[in-house]
């Protein structure tokens, strides 16, 4: 279920899909927070897994949405690199799924902008591999072994979803929850979960700098 749009206006609107209710929660709770965007904004859920991301994303860019839409996925996701600590944030610059890859738009701006909107948290930057399910221990060793830095289960499918229904820009931020040393239990019953979650309420400002980026003419 999505939010309404937060303002009205010319600029193409922004698209944000999460899968988890409490994403969605800290995405929504940040945008009281987070300042004018350029354009509408929707937080949408889709639910867990490529495929409810995938259903749910064409319905949302299907159906009375303005061409150019911008779509950002966002959430959660577990880090592959040791060293990675819950509420470190990844910026992919592509997303990978069987073999196939979307490359991202904007990136270095996006990470930029989240540096300045979360001061004092980790940002790193490089693919962004997605997963049919939760991966954990060994699993994750063979993923960062094609340079994939995080996974997540909807990213991908999020953003090859996007660009099939038309151009437009695509991007994907990821809070870590659980890393190699930091495993996860439940979201939100341990202390790297509450962290995780307090960054991704604070996001907001980055991903409208983004947007706002998005929208001005190309040379």
């Amino acid at each position: 279920m999505a939010d309404g749009p937060r303002t009205a206006g010319p600029a193409a609107p922004l698209l944000i899909a999460c899968a988890l209710g409490i994403e969605q929660f800290a995405l929504r709770r940040g945008r009281g927070r987070a300042g004018a965007a350029p354009g509408p904004v929707t937080v949408l859920r889709t639910g867990m897994g490529p495929r409810a991301a995938e259903a749910a994303v064409a319905r949302a860019l299907g159906k009375d949405r303005a061409p150019g839409t911008a779509v950002l996925a966002s959430g959660f996701c577990a880090g592959l690199l040791p060293g990675m600590h819950p509420g470190d944030l990844v910026v992919a610059d592509e997303t990978r799924e069987a073999g196939d890859s979307t490359v991202c738009t904007g990136p270095g701006l996006l990470a930029e902008a989240l540096a300045r909107a979360v001061p004092g948290r980790a940002v790193h930057t490089g693919p962004l591999t997605g997963s049919a399910h939760v991966v954990r221990g060994h699993e994750r060793a063979g993923l960062r072994a094609t340079g994939a830095i995080a996974v997540d289960m909807e990213s991908a499918a999020t953003l090859r979803t996007a660009l099939r229904s038309g151009p437009r820009p695509v991007a994907a931020v990821r809070v870590v929850v659980d890393a190699p040393e930091h495993e996860l239990v439940r979201i939100g019953t341990v202390r790297g979960g509450i962290s995780a979650f307090r960054v991704l309420r604070a996001v907001l400002p980055a991903f409208y700098e983004w947007h706002r980026s998005s929208l001005l003419p190309r040379r």
